[in-house]
């Protein structure tokens, strides 16, 4: 049975580690980490969130609904996931599956467990402790994914009723340090009780402590703003809490109305902007129960933006405006200006243009295996001179195949030809990128590797 503080010795703590919260460690660098209050890249660019929550679970047909999510400006998706204790369990290649949607669409995606919700009032409910065995059985899918990974623990734990609103901070404590003895290094959210409101401030009051619970150094707070927070001052004072006490905090979902009151969500936005805060509007689509109008397209359609949509991705302080996309992800494709016609028609060449005719090697890693599949990842590295473009092609050794892949453009199952897509061709002399891809059979312990340049 968990060991419970009491009340007193709780506040005690929360006191004590208000006092040290500043001197915990920066954070884990090897990917998405927290320094300073902040959420910053492995590169030490700050990142902030922009970014909507997807119901994958429930709808995991709609695949496509990461390209239109990017495609309003999204920096970040929510994605929702069960651990088979209330509906239908998300395995390791389904996980896998979205992560790499994520990558392919230039999305940090935000992984949480919803079976936790309202536990303590919600009968069907998870615990933490399962949410957290969860996690670890998707150890091998997750590990290496830290660039581009949060893993959001469980979605609102707890309800209103006060006996398991009291473990939020214990149990929450515990839940993040069985994940990093479990080895994992990855930026974790941690949702608030309350259904994740936190109207009885549990969270706001015991935030110092569950931080300084974590050797690392790199959790974040998240904050479900709805009928709670319905005036503007509720919102200000909330999150300046935070920011003034140096803890990092996302306001990890919100809407333009609720049943249970109008949420303020103009003044959660400016706030957001003001503070250098990220926030995660509820949700793309396929809300139900009374709650449709939480919809931001109609049936899935990017194309179909509702009122709500229109005002979180093009309002005032929206996701359009705002989200900066993460660096990890190299520049953008698109060029910022049309070209420019040339007053004057070309001249011709005396000469035809000298191409980089520079070698490249290629290198295979698994990345991570499960029952059936695994996840690979190949590093090209350029030679003595410049390269232009690449393709690496190989057959594997015991009829394995790729189902999905990213930072490459595919052809062929077994057989398979990987060709660079239009920003990771052109490498300097000795310069490497990478691309990955998720394969169905037993990981092959190595693979023969063939890297050309035209």
């Amino acid at each position: 049975m968990r060991k419970r503080l009491t009340v007193a010795a709780a506040t005690v703590l929360a006191l004590l580690a208000s006092v040290f919260v500043i001197a915990q460690p920066a954070g884990a660098a090897t990917g998405l980490h927290v320094q300073n209050g902040r959420l910053h890249e492995a590169n030490g660019q700050e990142f902030v969130i922009r970014g909507v929550s997807h119901p994958h679970n429930w709808y995991p047909q709609h695949t496509g609904a990461f390209a239109d999510i990017k495609a309003h400006g999204a920096n970040t998706v929510r994605v929702v996931l069960s651990n088979g204790v209330r509906w239908a369990k998300n395995g390791p290649s389904d996980v896998a599956g979205v992560i790499s949607l994520c990558k392919q669409n230039r999305l940090i995606c935000m992984l949480e467990v919803h079976d936790t919700t309202g536990y303590g009032e919600e009968g069907a409910a998870s615990t933490l402790d399962q949410a957290v065995d969860y996690w670890i059985e998707l150890k091998s899918v997750l590990q290496g994914e830290e660039d581009y990974v949060l893993i959001n623990i469980g979605n609102e734990p707890y309800g209103n009723d006060a006996a398991t609103v009291a473990d939020w901070a214990p149990d929450t404590s515990a839940a993040i340090q069985r994940l990093r003895g479990a080895g994992f290094d990855h930026t974790l959210v941690v949702d608030a009780p309350n259904w994740g409101q936190d109207w009885s401030h549990t969270m706001r009051d015991n935030a110092a402590g569950v931080y300084a619970s974590d050797p690392t150094g790199n959790t974040v707070f998240s904050i479900h703003m709805y009928g709670v927070y319905a005036q503007g001052a509720t919102v200000t004072s909330y999150l300046e809490h935070f920011v003034n006490a140096g803890l990092p905090i996302v306001i990890g979902e919100f809407g333009h109305d609720h049943s249970d009151g109008n949420p303020d969500e103009d003044t959660i936005m400016a706030e957001a902007e003001r503070l250098g805060l990220g926030y995660i509007g509820w949700s793309w689509s396929g809300n139900s129960g009374g709650v449709e109008y939480l919809d931001m397209v109609d049936d899935f359609d990017g194309d179909s933006l509702t009122p709500w949509g229109q005002r979180i991705f093009y309002g005032p302080d929206g996701i359009a405006d705002t989200a900066q996309e993460a660096t990890v992800f190299g520049p953008p494709t698109e060029p910022t200006d049309p070209p420019t016609e040339p007053t004057d028609p070309p001249t011709e060449p005396t000469d035809p243009p000298v191409e980089p005719t520079g070698d490249c090697t290629a290198a295979y890693a698994t990345i991570g295996s499960w029952g059936g599949g695994f996840q690979g990842e190949v590093t090209v590295t350029a030679g003595d001179s410049a390269i232009s473009n690449w393709t690496v092609s190989w057959t594997f050794p015991g009829g394995q195949t790729v189902s999905q892949g990213w930072n490459a453009s595919f052809s062929g199952s077994s057989s398979v030809t990987a060709g660079n897509v239009s920003y990771n061709g052109q490498l300097g002399a000795g310069q490497s990128t990478a691309f990955g891809f998720i394969g169905s059979g037993s990981a092959p312990d190595s693979l023969v590797l063939s890297c050309t340049t035209d």
